[in-house]
């Protein structure tokens, strides 16, 4: 979304310059965002400008922008309140034009009600506010953008493959908890794993989708829900069993002791 506004703005022909807040180490992000002068610290060899700099006359993205350090979060205010910043170790003010936009995945009332991010922060890049529904609240987008990323993660001079039938119907009755980049995992993983012209649920990671349960048997109803579910958590986590316990909301025993009772095999990460 923030590329497609940048790319449909009049700064499309500037730079693009995303940082995930969430990836990079504290006593790092300030460097990366403002850059910093030489001999600022041990290490800076040389003068390096910060993300903020390079995205002069463009735009830049911060994503994942609730997960910034609170002290981080006064210094970009400070910036936002003038555009002006110092790079680390550096006396001279540089001015910067740029748009911003930030995203994030947290509930950033939340994160307001709990002090762990600026109320000031928070008025000063709200301006304009664009609340994105996941991926589960907007299906008929799922197999579209699976198509994009078909396209997207296909060697050059290569056909990109189809999507079977089954495969778009495993992907519209998956809840995708990590949203698009969960997406784009499971097809990047598809497009280079499968063998066949067509991309199938099983090349994805996920099961194709059964028909519900003839009987109307609430026990034998409740375990074909299980199986899938637990069959699903199982692809989707590659085979680590602890990170597909916590997605399923079990104790790790207790999905030794399913797996068990519904003799899924399976290679254990």
């Amino acid at each position: 979304m923030a590329r497609a506004i940048h790319s449909n703005s009049v700064r499309k022909d500037k730079p693009f310059i995303p940082i995930n807040c969430g990836a990079i180490p504290e006593n790092l992000m300030e460097s990366e965002l403002f850059g910093y002068e030489k001999g600022a610290f041990t290490g800076a060899h040389a003068q390096k400008k910060g993300r903020i700099e390079l995205a002069d006359g463009g735009t830049l993205f911060l994503d994942e922008v609730g997960e910034l350090p609170l002290q981080l979060q006064v210094k970009l205010l400070r910036f936002l309140q003038d555009f002006r910043l110092n790079r680390v170790g550096g006396r001279q003010t540089i001015e910067v034009d740029v748009r911003v936009i930030a995203a994030t995945n947290r509930d950033i009332k939340k994160l307001l009600s709990e002090g762990r991010f600026r109320e000031d922060l928070y008025y000063r890049l709200a301006v304009v506010a664009v609340d994105l529904p996941p991926l589960r609240k907007r299906r008929d987008d799922v197999v579209l953008i699976a198509k994009a990323f078909v396209k997207m993660h296909t060697k050059d001079g290569a056909k990109p493959k189809s999507i079977s039938q089954e495969a778009i119907e495993a992907l519209n009755a998956y809840d995708w908890p990590g949203n698009v980049r969960e997406l784009e995992n499971c097809i990047r993983r598809a497009v280079t794993l499968s063998e066949g012209p067509s991309i199938t649920a099983t090349d994805i990671g996920l099961e194709p989708v059964q028909p519900a349960p003839a009987s109307f048997n609430l026990k034998a109803a409740k375990e074909d829900i299980e199986l899938r579910m637990i069959n699903r958590a199982i692809a989707k986590n590659e085979g680590n069993i602890s990170k597909a316990a916590d997605d399923l909301g079990l104790a790790r025993p207790t999905l030794y002791h399913l797996l068990k009772k519904y003799n899924i095999s399976f290679k254990e990460a």
